[in-house]
């Protein structure tokens, strides 16, 4: 093997795993807020409005990645929506992603105890204020585990952004690869740069969950 390509390619790949952390990111946080949206849509909403909703996540969940970045990068502008590679990847993130963590949180939800729920109701609080002050913080200590699990699972769904020319880490790799013939290192380096970041990921989400559980725990 042959490691001294990385000296040419080197600034190029820490660049597109720039990228990929920026995708991954924006992506994950934005998917996760319109996830939690759908989810309080369902649980509050008439029900023409969830049926709607459960069609849109019943279709998202339903079909590829691919093929969902491929209708909204090459098949936008028959509607008007033109978007360059790296916007259309980030709402391909956060409209694919945003399905599951909905359901994510619906599963949250439906964990918290049913009497905490009636017992705030029945001293006063309105609807927004129970979710504020009960669904969500009780909530998210069931789901984070999930949250982070498939937090996880879209960093490797970012690869897939290099189809429409997003600059991250896989699409240089795959110059690299292209230009040097390279193909066993190339991939060595993608797989050591995926394990840092998800290794990052757990970490992080393994100390933000007993963090939050102690806080919780000390509160009551």
């Amino acid at each position: 093997m042959d490691f001294s390509i990385f000296q040419q390619y080197g600034p190029a790949l820490l660049k597109g795993f720039a990228n990929t952390i920026l995708c991954w990111a924006l992506g994950t946080v934005l998917g996760m807020a319109l996830g939690l949206v759908i989810a309080l849509i369902q649980r509050y909403a008439p029900r023409p409005v969830r049926w709607i909703v459960q069609a849109y996540i019943e279709i998202i969940r339903g079909t590829p990645f691919l093929v969902q970045l491929f209708v909204l990068y090459y098949g936008g502008p028959l509607i008007g929506l033109r978007l360059d590679a790296l916007p259309a990847g980030l709402l391909g993130l956060t409209i694919y992603g945003s399905p599951y963590f909905a359901e994510i949180f619906r599963s949250g939800f439906r964990a918290v105890p049913h009497g905490q729920i009636e017992a705030a109701r029945a001293i006063g609080m309105t609807e927004m204020t129970i979710v504020r002050r009960i669904l969500l913080p009780l909530g998210l200590v069931s789901a984070l585990p999930a949250l982070i699990n498939f937090s996880i699972i879209l960093t490797k769904e970012t690869v897939i952004l290099s189809i429409i020319t997003v600059p991250e880490l896989m699409y240089q790799v795959n110059r690299m690869s292209t230009e040097t013939f390279r193909y066993l290192e190339a991939n060595l380096v993608l797989a050591l740069f995926f394990w840092v970041l998800v290794e990052t990921i757990s970490r992080v989400g393994r100390r933000l969950e007993t963090r939050i559980t102690k806080h919780l725990i000390e509160r009551t």
